[in-house]
């Protein structure tokens, strides 16, 4: 079954438009993007929308295999080739034929094995080990990387004519804290999904605060932590407490991007507030707080300062604004109201 494509992000749907376009190419294709942002689901969603739908789709990763293994996966191999082949073995590339053979993490290969690659795409055909027969293919090759393929042709670990006869068309899959107008449409698939897989146990939504924090995270994981988060959301079911140790352990690393937090005290010896420039909370107002609620006071004021202070920097030009956060337009906008930034007068 294809898992779509999911997503509301101006990103995600290029991605789209691009699939419409080239997916009756057969053109060979290269997918890049962090781990865990989705490739495989940007190749399955080729292969669907194809002329090769109803031919085989074939995976190799080829980070998983040692040189070795992975040419014999690859190519196939005939009987006697080699110690322990007791009988012959068909490869991917043959598998494959007047399909789709998607190779995942292809910038791991070895310099060596890039060249007889290099031979199929040329010419449409290889040879099994030992066999002096080649063997035609017609194969629909999409590569995806986490990689930066041009860093390595220039650290002499990728082949350049590779490169350029695999990349005749690339995308670009951003990772997840790029995009965050895309998770709450993720979180609703998946838990669609994870609802029907785990014995229709009642997974809800999150609530527009959990769902706040959520967006704000930077997901170095992407969308397999995404995963993983709401599968243990529905074991410990604490949102509470997915949100401390996300925020504790990882989330408070991407906070130091902004202005750090002083512990209250000014030049001239008086006390400003535990946070100065974002606020007048005092020791007084803190004592009443739990740990969790000044956190979140803690977070929102410096999102509030940070934001704040590149829109006074941008003139409010929130389009400007948005592209040096990194973050969406209608992100922003939505920042800029729950956390009550308004422009000088």
């Amino acid at each position: 079954m294809i898992t779509p494509l999911i997503g509301v992000s101006q990103s995600i749907e290029r991605i789209r438009e691009l699939i419409k376009h080239v997916a009756d190419t057969g053109l060979n294709i290269v997918i890049s993007g962090e781990s865990g942002v989705g490739k495989e689901v940007v190749a399955q969603n080729l292969y669907y929308s194809s002329p090769r739908r109803n031919k085989p789709f074939v995976k190799v990763n080829c980070a998983a295999l040692p040189d070795g293994l992975l040419e014999s996966e690859l190519f196939g191999f005939e009987r006697g080739a080699f110690t322990g082949a007791e009988k012959k073995r068909r490869g991917k590339f043959e598998l494959a034929h007047e399909g789709v053979l998607f190779l995942d993490e292809i910038g791991d290969m070895s310099f060596s094995l890039q060249a007889k690659l290099l031979h199929v795409l040329q010419n449409g055909e290889f040879a099994p080990l030992g066999s002096e027969k080649d063997v035609k293919t017609d194969t629909w090759v999409i590569a995806a990387t986490n990689n930066e393929l041009e860093k390595n042709i220039k650290t002499g670990n990728f082949r350049e004519d590779l490169y350029y006869r695999l990349n005749i068309i690339k995308f670009y899959v951003p990772p997840l804290r790029k995009r965050p107008e895309d998770i709450p449409p993720l979180i609703d698939y998946y838990i669609e999904q994870y609802t029907s897989q785990f014995d229709n146990k009642q997974l809800l939504r999150p609530g527009s605060l959990v769902m706040d924090k959520l967006m704000t995270y930077h997901w170095p994981g992407n969308i397999r932590e995404l995963q993983n988060i709401l599968k243990r959301f529905l074991v410990i079911c604490d949102w509470d407490e997915i949100l401390d140790e996300l925020f504790t352990n990882k989330g408070m690393e991407q906070e130091s991007d902004f202005s750090p937090i002083s512990h209250g005290i000014s030049s001239d010896g008086a006390n400003p507030g535990i946070f100065p420039g974002f606020g007048n909370f005092d020791i007084a107002d803190l004592e009443s707080m739990s740990l969790k609620e000044i956190r979140k006071v803690a977070l929102d004021q410096i999102e509030r300062h940070a934001i704040s202070a590149v829109l006074e920097k941008t003139g409010w030009n929130r389009s400007k604004a948005s592209k040096i956060l990194e973050i969406s337009y209608k992100t922003l906008l939505y920042k800029i109201s729950d956390l009550k930034i308004t422009p000088p007068k």
